[in-house]
């Protein structure tokens, strides 16, 4: 196997996840008792350029289909930071009637509704038809297809060019990220700025996040190596936040090398440095990732099996992509787990892959009181704990299992 950026062979593991189903393919109750397809789940870092990433065993058009379940509109505070992110955009860069916004990955129009209500002319790139067309029926013009330099030449074509590009947790999600960064040069307009949010390396990391791997997410990106992604299409930083979305996450600003008029922040250099003195472009830096997350596995198990033998019933709450790669690195059954809640209806009475656990509406959660809720997608656990805040009135107790076992 090839770096997909540098072409240099891979030899270091990252972390072996062994085997999973892919993390969003549902079951209805008649697969159940139907073969079950699992993938390998190697992680690879890359020794020349430090791209850690996933070998692709399972092909991007069979993860993103017509039945795609993730539908960003049923997280609030999700809805919150991208209604801020629109407001931080219009200021800064001067959006206006004249101006486009194009964003890749665009799901459900969740945030690009927020520009139209600006009356800012807006584009969305989806290639899930079901998410695409719930984001059309909220009157938001979207093309269902895959980015990357073919789609962005036909628009070129047409003249369709970005004064702002965005894409929210897609660039880890492209197999071939050379082709998917030529693209956006291609539609990019000489003036105009790129924004990419994605989950930092460094906190997954710190913070032992090994459950964001998963066969949807093919790259796991630190700012080292992102600069020289860009950089090899004749893109380049000039800003870059660092976000607490998703367990910690980057917000880079790019711009085509050529342009002069975004000023270069003092913020690239400082988190560069820093990563580079936490030892980013090192070997050692990676090795012990694979012990940290054992830890998590064997606590977790330990705690299931302690509640199954006292006679309590544990549910799960959000049948997040990282519950399902957590779950199954685990080993965990519907036999341990007796059910998980979700908010999307697309999810509800369907069955996690793998764990076979059903998914259930809040309305099971209040009915079933179980004694113990674990918050799979830990990275919302504010705003699930205040939500289900409730259940303490059976004195119920939330778990959270990364970094590590807590409970709240």
């Amino acid at each position: 196997m090839q770096c997909r950026f540098c072409k240099t062979e891979l030899k270091n593991v990252f972390i072996d996840l062994v085997n999973s189903p892919a993390s969003n393919s549902f079951l209805s109750l008649n697969e159940l008792d139907e073969p079950e397809v699992y993938f390998p789940l190697k992680v690879y870092t890359c020794h020349q350029c430090f791209l850690v990433q996933v070998d692709e065993y399972k092909k991007s058009d069979a993860i993103f289909n017509n039945q795609y379940v993730y539908f960003s509109s049923y997280s609030t505070s999700w809805l919150k930071h991208a209604e801020d992110y629109t407001h931080l955009m219009i200021e800064r860069f001067g959006l206006n009637k004249n101006s486009k916004v194009i964003e890749i990955a665009s799901n459900d129009g969740y945030l690009l509704q927020f520009f139209n209500k600006s009356n800012i002319p807006v584009l969305g790139i989806e290639p899930t038809s079901n998410t695409a067309e719930v984001a059309i029926v909220k009157g938001i013009e979207t093309v269902i297809d895959f980015f990357g330099t073919r789609l962005a030449t036909e628009l070129n074509d047409k003249n369709i060019k970005a004064d702002l590009l965005l894409g929210n947790n897609v660039l880890a999600h492209v197999p071939d990220i050379l082709d998917f960064v030529k693209g956006m040069k291609v539609i990019l307009k000489d003036d105009g700025a790129i924004t990419m949010e994605f989950p930092h390396l460094v906190q997954l990391v710190i913070n032992n996040q090994f459950d964001t791997i998963y066969h949807e997410h093919f790259s796991y990106l630190s700012l080292y190596t992102v600069k020289q992604i860009f950089e090899s299409q004749g893109l380049e930083i000039f800003d870059v936040q660092e976000l607490k979305t998703h367990g910690g996450s980057l917000r880079i600003y790019v711009k085509h090398m050529h342009y002069s008029g975004h000023k270069i922040s003092e913020n690239v250099k400082a988190l560069l440095e820093k990563e580079i003195k936490d030892g980013i472009n090192n070997l050692d830096y990676y090795l012990h990732f694979t012990k940290q997350a054992m830890k998590v596995k064997l606590d977790l198990l330990s705690f299931l099996i302690n509640q199954k033998k006292e006679g309590n019933k544990v549910a799960a709450y959000g049948a997040a992509a990282k519950g399902n790669t957590l779950l199954n690195y685990c080993g965990v059954r519907n036999d341990l787990i007796d059910f998980v809640v979700d908010a999307n209806p697309h999810k509800q009475g369907k069955y996690l892959p793998g764990s076979h656990i059903p998914v259930k509406d809040e309305n099971y959660l209040k009915s079933e009181k179980p004694d113990f809720v674990i918050i799979l997608p830990w990275n919302l656990k504010e705003e699930i704990t205040a939500q289900l805040s409730y259940i303490k009135e059976w004195k119920a107790t939330f778990v959270i299992p990364i970094p590590e076992l807590q409970f709240v």
